[in-house]
C-alpha cells in the first residue's frame, strides 16, 4: 500500500472532519417561513407539516423573538385571510389592515432591525380562485393584469415594514415593474428576493393546507416544468436585468442541479427554498422511526448550502440555528 492515496487521513476524527469541511451552515444562513391567520387567538397547528403553526398575531410576535434569539437570518411571512375576505383580485393583499400587512407590522414592531423582515408578494392566498394572479374573462391568468396587483401589493408591504420582497408569483416582468414603483415611491431600500426559478412542484401539498388555499387546478401555465433547466437561466438573467437583489430556486431538494447553476452564475446571493413536502416527508419517515431525524434535517440542509445556496429557507430554522449553536 506504500505510495497509495489516502484520503481518509482526513476523516479519522470528528475535529479533523470539522477542520476540513468544505460547506458551513450557521444560523444567519436560515430563513424562518412563518404563516399568520386571521381570526386566530391561539396558534393552529397544520395537519400535514407537524411543528408548523398558523399564527396569531401574538403567537406570531413570540414565535418571531424565538427565531431571532436562535439566530436565525431572516423571517418570510405569508397570510392567511378568511375565506370570506378572499374575491377575483386578491383585495386582502393591499388593504393596510388585511392579515398579511398586520403581521408585517407586528414583525417590524417586534424584532425591528434584529432580523430581516420578508414578505410574500403574491396574490394566491388572497384570491377565492387561488391563483397567483387575477383571471382573465376565458379564466387564464392575466400576466399584465396581475403586475398592476403586484405593484400595489408590494407598495402595502414596504409601508407595512418588509424590508425585502419575495416576488413569488412567475409572472413576466414582475421584478422590474416592482423595482420601478418602489423607486418611484421613494422605497429605494427596500430590496427584493427574486424566485427566479420557481417549478411546478407535486411536494407543495402541505404548503396549500398551511394557507388554506383555494386553488382548483394547478399553476403549470406560469411556473416552471420540472424537465427543464436552460430555462431557469433565462429567468435568473431576466430578474437580475430587472434589478433583483437576491435571487431564489423553490423547490431545493429536486432541484439542486438548478441551485448549482444559478449559482455558478449569479452575481448577486442566492437563496433556495426548503419547501413543505420536503418537511413533511423527513418528519414524517423520523416519526416512523425510519431515519434519524437530527442527523436528516441537517443533512439536507447542508446539502442545499453545498449546492450554492447563501441562504436556506426552512421550516426547521430555528429549531436548526439552537443546535447549531
Amino acid at each position: 500500500m506504500s505510495g497509495v492515496e489516502r484520503p481518509r487521513r482526513l476523516r479519522r476524527t470528528p475535529a479533523l472532519r470539522r477542520l476540513v469541511a468544505e460547506t458551513g451552515l450557521e444560523p444567519r444562513h436560515l430563513v424562518l417561513p412563518m404563516f399568520v391567520a386571521d381570526g386566530l387567538s391561539e396558534p393552529r397547528e397544520i395537519g400535514s407539516m407537524p411543528g408548523v403553526f398558523q399564527h396569531s398575531l401574538d403567537s406570531l410576535r413570540k414565535a418571531a423573538v424565538e427565531a431571532v434569539e436562535a439566530g436565525v437570518g431572516g423571517l418570510m411571512l405569508f397570510g392567511v385571510p378568511r375565506a370570506e375576505d378572499k374575491d377575483a383580485v386578491g383585495s386582502g393583499a393591499t388593504d393596510p389592515e388585511g392579515i398579511l400587512n398586520r403581521g408585517l407590522r407586528a414583525l417590524a414592531a417586534e424584532v425591528g432591525d434584529a432580523t430581516v423582515v420578508m414578505a410574500d408578494t403574491c396574490l394566491d392566498e388572497f384570491t377565492d380562485h387561488g391563483h397567483c394572479g387575477v383571471l382573465d374573462p376565458a379564466g387564464a391568468v392575466d400576466n399584465d393584469a396581475t403586475l398592476l396587483r403586484y405593484v400595489d401589493m408590494a407598495l402595502a408591504q414596504a409601508e407595512a415594514g418588509a424590508d425585502l420582497l419575495g416576488t413569488s408569483g412567475m409572472m413576466d416582468g414582475q421584478v422590474g415593474v416592482i423595482r420601478d414603483a418602489l423607486d418611484e415611491a421613494g422605497r429605494t431600500d427596500t430590496a427584493i428576493l427574486a424566485y427566479a426559478a420557481k417549478y411546478a412542484s407535486a411536494f407543495y401539498g402541505p404548503f396549500r393546507e398551511a394557507v388554506s388555499s383555494s386553488l382548483q387546478g394547478d399553476r403549470r401555465t406560469y411556473q416552471q416544468d420540472a424537465a427543464n433547466r436552460r430555462e431557469s437561466i433565462r429567468e435568473l438573467e431576466l430578474d437580475l436585468e430587472q434589478g433583483a437583489d437576491i435571487v431564489m430556486v423553490k423547490p431545493a431538494m429536486s432541484y439542486l442541479d438548478i441551485l448549482r447553476e444559478v449559482a455558478d452564475r449569479s452575481p448577486v446571493p442566492v437563496a433556495a427554498y426548503q419547501i413543505s413536502g420536503e418537511y413533511s416527508m423527513i418528519t414524517a419517515a423520523a416519526e416512523r422511526g425510519w431515519i434519524d431525524r437530527q442527523a436528516a434535517i441537517l443533512e439536507s440542509l447542508t446539502g442545499i448550502r453545498r449546492a450554492g445556496a447563501d441562504i436556506v429557507l426552512t421550516y426547521w430554522a430555528t429549531e436548526a440555528a439552537r443546535w447549531l449553536s
